[in-house]
């Protein structure tokens, strides 16, 4: 008979994988629980661009929340790539972000101005100088700002380190295990799923754009929504071979070699997780109009992901107030990748002490948890 867990993870998503790890080498008992198998979800459909000053308002908590995890992130990759014993492809090269009118250009220029008092580096460029960050920006394209400090992560190659790391540590992962409900108990939680029931001091939900329907007794359900996501994975050709991520006023580039992965829309369209042709050839028009050489580009593949969007923009991590033992990490919508190494670090110490500090703009207390 298996050991009960010391930790129930519900979501074996990127967020959740990362948060067993995190768990599972501290010395904890850790079972993750899924639906599917692990990163089916929206991670599988990130391109993990890591890029908190292009994805957030300026001094926002969200910003704030992103840099401090981009700050963790080279320790976190090392850590899972040596308990893991494999390699995840990872840069620290830079983002190029782009405008195509005037009043973009201005932006981009006082954004530079802003980062550049903060003492982020980075480099604003027009004309001669824009081409010679990256040769390959269409016509259209007349101003652009390179955040030095950015970059990118492979992230199906993470969620599977992440995944190897944590069994390695006795984590246990189930499959085709469907939450059904989550009961409280004098000190534990019970978690059942459609065929069986677990039991452990401590459950986190990490069901992604699922949290919503997740019930928990003398809970209201937590507020996340799905949000559409289409990406594109490209063969590109020797001439458009690109230097860093590019990101564009309608999509971004992210180049692995000769791949490269065009995202991503962002729709409100429910539960449904179809690719459409509207989404794809949104993003091969503004991809070409970004870079024209993409033209000669070989689809490979579309990926669809629902990401899990909140009420107010920001991620649900911390302690419900109402049912000792519950944790929320979720609600990260299109920042999973970023700030997984932050998550699963806050997450490691609720449960280690329970009355760790979590900032207070990610607190699930705002939304009554």
């Amino acid at each position: 008979m298996a050991t009960q867990p010391d930790v129930i993870v519900i979501g074996a998503g990127l967020i959740g994988c990362a948060i067993s790890h995190a768990l599972s080498r501290n010395g904890a008992q850790v079972l993750v629980l899924d639906a599917s198998a692990p990163g089916s979800g929206a991670s599988q459909a990130s391109a993990g661009v890591l890029c908190p000053h292009i994805e957030a308002v300026p001094d926002s908590p969200l910003q704030q929340l992103g840099v401090a995890s981009l700050g963790l992130y080279e320790q976190f990759i090392a850590r899972v790539q040596r308990d893991a014993g494999l390699d995840v492809p990872f840069v620290r090269d830079g983002t190029l972000e782009t405008a195509d009118s005037d009043e973009g250009a201005a932006h981009l220029a006082q954004l530079a101005a802003q980062l550049t008092a903060q003492g982020v580096a980075c480099t604003f460029a027009d004309g001669r100088a824009l081409r010679e960050l990256e040769p390959l920006v269409g016509d259209t394209q007349r101003a652009g700002l390179l955040i030095e400090t950015h970059g990118a992560v492979r992230v199906r190659d993470l969620v599977e380190a992440l995944r190897v790391a944590s069994l390695a540590f006795g984590t246990r992962f189930l499959e085709a295990e469907r939450v059904s409900q989550v009961s409280t108990r004098p000190g534990v939680l019970l978690v059942r799923t459609h065929a069986n029931r677990f039991e452990a001091p401590h459950v986190i939900v990490t069901a992604g754009a699922w949290s919503i329907r997740l019930p928990v007794d003398g809970q209201p359900a937590a507020p996340t929504h799905p949000v559409r996501g289409q990406l594109l994975r490209l063969q590109a050709t020797a001439a458009a071979m690109l230097r860093r991520v590019l990101w564009g006023r309608e999509c971004y580039l992210v180049p692995w070699g000769d791949e490269v992965l065009a995202g991503a829309t962002v729709e409100d369209a429910g539960f449904d997780a179809r690719a459409t042709v509207a989404g794809v050839i949104q993003l091969c028009s503004a991809a070409r109009a970004l870079v024209p050489a993409l033209a000669d580009a070989t689809f490979s593949e579309v990926r669809v992901g629902l990401r899990p969007g909140s009420p107010d923009a920001l991620p649900m991590i911390g302690a419900s107030h109402r049912a000792p033992g519950l944790i929320y990490a979720t609600g990260h919508h299109r920042n999973g990748a970023l700030l997984a190494p932050i998550t699963a670090d806050l997450v490691q110490r609720l449960v280690t002490d329970p009355g760790a500090t979590i900032p207070a703009a990610v607190s699930p207390s705002r939304f009554a948890l």
